[in-house]
Parts: C-alpha cells; sequence; structure tokens
C-alpha cells in the first residue's frame, strides 16, 4: 500500500496510508511535550498533561467534548513518552472526517482548567507509589535511568518531588509553548482519502506556527555500572543493557536478528541455555530497539535467589557468545530468526492502529515512513553470511560496557 506524506501549512508532516480492505482508521498524533522536555525538577509533568487534555476543548467543557466524541464511535486515548506526547484515536473510515475538528482542539484549543489539575496530580502520584508493584517493570526504569542518555533516561510518570512541585501554570505554560506543529508528526492509517483529510486540516491548523527545540542528549556516567536495589522478596529480577545501532543506521536489522536468534522462541539461545537445560528461571528474553540517536540490546532473567547468580553467569556468556567466532549463527537459526520477524510485520498489517504508529515512528527515526513491503525487502536482504560478518564486526571491537541492574535479596558477583 502507498503511503501519502504530505507537508501541511506550518510544517507539519502528514503521513496516509490507505487501506481499502479496512474499516476502521486509525491516528496517532505525536506532538514535541514529552518527559525528556520536562523542565528539570518538574519531572512528570507530560503526564499530568496527558491526562488533562482530554478534560475538554474548544467550545465544549470535559463532558461536552468526551460525549461528541462517543457519538462518533471514537475510541481515543492520551499518553506521554520520552519525546512525544501521543494523541490516539480510531473510528470507523466513514466518520474520520467528522472526528478530526474534535480531535485538532484537543491539540490547539484544550482548556487545561485549573480545577482538572489537582486530580491529574494525583493519580500521577499514585502511579508513582506504586511502581515497585511491579518488580520486573520497576527494575527496567532503573536500567533505563542507568543506561540511556540524559534526559531520555528519564521515568515518564515522573518523580514525587516533581509532582509535587508541578503547578497548574507549569502544564499550560508546556503545551502552549512546546506543541507546535514543525516539530509534531501526524499519521493516519485505514479507510480514509487522503485527500479529503488535507483538505478538513487546512483550515482547522490555520495559524498554527513554529518548531520545538530537541531536548539536549548528555552522556550518561552510570552506563557500563552495575547496580542492586535491595528487594526482599523471593524473586530476582536481572537486567542487562548495551549499546546497538540507532534505528537509521544500516546495521539496525543485522543486530534485530541477532536479538531474535537470541530469544524469539522456545528454540531460541537464551530459553534453550538458560531455562530449558539448567532449569535456572521462569522467564528470560532479550530484545533489541533502536531509536534516533542510538539504539540498545537489552536482556533479562527473572528467577530466585538460589539461581541467580548462575542465571547471570549464562546470560552473560550467551550474550557474549553470539558475537565471538564460537557462536556462528547457524541456518536453522537464521531462518527461523527471518520468519519470526516477517509474521510479526504481517500481524501489525492488519491492525490501523499499528500501522499509524510504525508511520509516525519512521517518520520520528528515519525522516521517513516505510511501507510493509519495504521493511520485509529489508529484511529478505540479508544473507547469513552478513549476519556472521557482522557479529564478528562487532566481536573485533572489543568487550562493550555493559549496564546490569538486579532487584533481589542481595547483590550479585559480576565479572569485570
Amino acid at each position: 500500500m502507498a503511503i501519502h506524506r504530505r507537508t501541511l501549512p506550518g510544517g507539519m508532516p502528514l503521513l496516509i496510508e490507505p487501506n481499502a480492505s479496512a474499516k476502521s482508521a486509525s491516528l496517532l498524533w505525536l506532538i514535541p511535550v514529552g518527559a525528556a522536555h520536562d523542565p528539570r525538577g518538574r519531572e512528570g509533568l507530560s503526564t499530568v498533561l496527558c491526562e488533562m487534555l482530554l478534560r475538554g476543548a474548544g467550545e465544549r467543557d470535559s463532558r461536552q467534548h468526551a460525549d461528541a466524541l462517543d457519538a462518533l464511535g471514537v475510541l481515543r486515548s492520551c499518553s506521554a513518552g520520552l519525546t512525544y506526547v501521543r494523541l490516539s484515536a480510531t473510528a470507523l473510515g466513514t466518520n474520520l472526517l467528522n472526528a478530526l475538528p474534535l480531535l485538532v482542539d484537543i491539540v490547539r484549543r484544550p482548556r487545561l482548567e485549573a480545577q482538572a489539575f489537582e486530580p491529574a496530580r494525583e493519580l500521577a502520584l499514585q502511579t508513582v507509589a506504586a511502581l515497585r508493584d511491579d518488580p520486573a517493570g520497576y527494575a527496567s526504569l532503573l536500567l533505563s535511568e542507568r543506561h540511556v542518555e540524559q534526559p531520555f533516561n528519564r521515568r515518564v510518570v515522573g518523580t514525587e518531588e516533581g509532582l509535587s512541585a508541578l503547578t497548574d501554570s507549569d502544564v499550560r505554560s508546556a503545551w502552549f509553548t512546546k506543541a507546535t506543529p514543525a516539530s509534531s508528526i501526524l499519521a493516519i492509517a485505514g479507510d480514509c482519502d487522503p485527500d479529503a483529510i488535507e483538505r478538513a486540516l487546512v483550515p482547522l491548523l490555520k495559524g498554527w506556527e513554529g518548531s520545538t527545540p530537541e531536548p539536549r542528549i548528555e552522556a550518561n556516567p552510570e552506563r557500563g555500572s552495575y547496580h542492586h536495589e535491595a528487594d526482599e522478596s523471593n524473586q530476582v529480577h536481572i537486567l542487562t543493557a548495551a549499546d546497538a545501532p540507532k534505528e537509521a543506521d544500516a546495521e539496525s536489522n543485522l543486530h534485530r536478528l541477532a536479538a531474535s536468534v537470541l530469544s524469539a522462541g522456545s528454540a531460541s539461545r537464551l530459553f534453550s541455555e538458560v531455562r530449558e537445560k539448567r532449569g535456572l528461571c521462569y522467564s528470560v528474553s532479550a530484545s533489541y530497539a533502536g531509536d534516533k540517536h542510538s539504539g540498545r540490546l537489552t536482556s533479562y532473567v527473572g528467577t530466585t535467589p538460589q539461581r541467580a547468580q548462575q542465571s547471570l553467569d549464562v546470560l552473560l556468556s550467551e550474550l557474549e557468545r553470539i558475537f565471538s567466532p564460537a557462536g556462528l549463527v547457524t541456518r536453522e537459526e537464521f531462518d527461523r530468526a527471518v520468519v519470526g520477524m516477517k509474521s510479526a510485520l504481517i500481524f501489525s498489517g492488519e491492525s490501523t492502529s499499528a500501522r499509524a504508529g510504525a508511520l509516525a515512528t519512521d517518520q520520528h527515526r528515519l525522516g521517513k515512513p516505510r511501507t510493509l513491503d519495504e521493511f520485509a525487502r529489508a529484511i529478505d536482504a540479508i544473507t547469513l553470511d552478513d549476519l556472521n560478518a557482522y557479529l564478528a564486526r562487532v566481536h573485533a571491537k572489543g568487550k562493550q560496557p555493559r549496564t546490569i541492574v538486579t532487584l533481589g535479596p542481595s547483590p550479585l558477583a559480576v565479572m569485570a
């Protein structure tokens, strides 16, 4: 399916992928007011903002605006990410054009009323207080804080201190200063007419101008370190992170395939070596994530205190082995990884919301969207020799810094 790329007045890219077989249309609007943009000392602003954005816009109060969207059958949500606030909506394609003015009001004319601030902040504070109720998720936050570049290592939900210092005027100022068109991205996929959408949006966005500088990236001094957080339980959560190519790099798909060899399915190396052969854990995985400025290979093991040290040792051994001459990827492993990646790609194409998300994410990370066929061709172009040659090049660079976090009763021994 072809992707229609337009630039709206004000400089905002509009990406549209029509799908004649779909009955729904999904929209994702990325606005540059994410957690990395939160002022220092006001961490959590973007999360509070998202809660307030859906409480009235334009001439409609919270109830009236919600009723108008409900009458059109629009499923919507607003969530904070690191770079962007994400406004998403899905409706029948026949209702999309009627829903656009209501969605544009959320972005251009949100009420952000003072009485909505305290309930929104209280919800965010409750989320912060509950973080440790999900030990694996909490450990993942600890890992990101210590490995990812600042300020993209922040907890999106914020901190108790940042939320307590926040005011409703901080929220309004952030939105009306940073929610600019040239730094936003709008993607739509499904049952839709690109020309009709553009005609509808141009007058709605008239007069909206400006751009937002990207947050300044700073090195993380804790990258490559080991951190243990005490947690008196019968579980130990082990996480690691190492640098990998950013999404735009030609080698990103090679690293993605390597992660699939490690972790995709019950025949993968980590499942086989850590769980099946040795019975060391109840969960083990690895994944590659590429972003605009960096990428990383992360891994996770959930185990018991008695098996934690051996679990970590075997995990690190397998993470090193795949990049060594002793760990050459076999034909069977390669074929299985390729099939798994392409299957996931096909499944994502069946969801209009997933396609809208992919279009917007590609625009952010690569500067252009990709069709499913383009991504599939890029995977098909990789050979087994290409993958093993890439892994050998990584090995030749020497041992890479690896950040390790454990959450459990006692710290573990980590070889330097």
